[in-house]
């Protein structure tokens, strides 16, 4: 029943969000990094927070697709005194991940809010990172958890300067649905040694489910690792952005989208779930450092078993974490 419950408490019946491009304050000076952020809910993430004067840039693949996307929101706002800057990484090469991050503290002294929006669900059976990683894994949890690692001293830099509020600087993960429906108990499976354990080549949706539960787990142990009370004062948290009508989509099959396509919503909805765990006041306070965010901007909850692996002492969220950094080590 508790799971039935949040199913529909994160499906049905939503209430409005809290926290739009309406009631934004202004972001001049603030700077940005929202990966995959030329489609999407990250798209309309960008595009709130261009129209409200912040310099965001989009952490992507594609420069021909960034520069579609920053002509699209430099249209949609011409009168806005922000910047918006394509940054070139592909999440599922981790060499690739070091030099974006050089590149980018090369042209900025600070970084504000970092939201890990990328992300791929279900590919084709077998599809692989440059590493060899399963696909999923590489680019929904070690290319984002590296990304994050390589920025963490500017965040935590970023939150000591004068100008800047208490708790107004954050790094947020990609969560979903998944994380109630598919994951398996205790959200990942680590083995013996505390190294992430595949999932049969043909559940794709088991692997997509495990990798949205790493994200919770691993904004929980960022979270537990840079506590504000520290006075590096970065808030860490995770969320679902809502069931949306996106191109993560795109490798799933007709039936499949026949039976989802009802419960879909637009893309924006999903930016304001990001929104609120980035930027609402609510989500900047110490407490709810490693809280989790559900559509469209509020604080909701996950299964038992994944927050029982929660700040354990040999728990999945540790040893995840442990995991990460072995496999990442090298690129860093």
């Amino acid at each position: 029943m508790p799971l039935l419950a949040r199913f529909w408490n994160q499906s049905f019946f939503i209430p409005k969000s809290t926290l739009t491009e309406k009631n934004l304050p202004d972001q001049s000076g603030w700077v940005f990094i929202v990966t995959g952020g030329y489609a999407g809910c990250g798209f309309q993430l960008a595009k709130i927070l261009y129209q409200q004067n912040g310099v965001v840039y989009l952490a992507c693949r594609s420069k021909d697709k960034a520069d579609k996307a920053i002509k699209n929101l430099q249209a949609a706002h011409p009168s806005s005194k922000g910047r918006v800057v394509f940054l070139k990484v592909d999440l599922a090469d981790l060499t690739t991940v070091k030099p974006a991050v050089d590149e980018f503290t090369k042209k900025e002294s600070r970084l504000d809010v970092l939201t890990n929006n990328a992300g791929v669900m279900v590919p084709p059976v077998g599809s692989l990172s440059a590493q060899k990683h399963e696909l999923q894994v590489a680019t929904n949890v070690l290319g984002p958890f590296l990304l994050t690692k390589l920025l963490t001293p500017l965040l935590e830099g970023t939150a000591a300067l004068s100008d800047t509020a208490p708790g107004s600087v954050r790094v947020t993960w990609a969560g979903s649905l998944g994380v109630e429906v598919l994951s398996p108990k205790g959200g990942v499976t680590l083995d013996h040694e505390g190294n992430y354990h595949d999932h049969p080549k043909n559940n794709q949706r088991v692997k997509y489910g495990a990798t949205k539960a790493a994200n919770v787990l691993l904004a929980a142990e960022f979270g537990r690792r840079y506590p504000p009370s520290s006075g590096k004062g970065v808030i860490s948290n995770a969320w679902n952005p809502g069931n949306l009508q996106t191109e993560l989509q795109r490798h799933a099959t007709w039936y499949e989208m026949l039976f989802v396509n009802w419960m879909l919503h637009p893309a924006a909805f999903g930016a304001y779930t990001e929104l609120f765990a980035g930027w609402s006041e609510q989500a900047g306070r110490a407490g709810k450092n490693g809280a989790y965010v559900i559509p469209w901007g509020r604080f909701g909850d996950f299964r038992e078993d994944i927050k029982a692996e929660i700040g354990k002492e040999g728990g999945n969220a540790e040893r995840l974490w442990d995991w990460c950094e072995r496999v990442t080590k090298e690129y860093c």
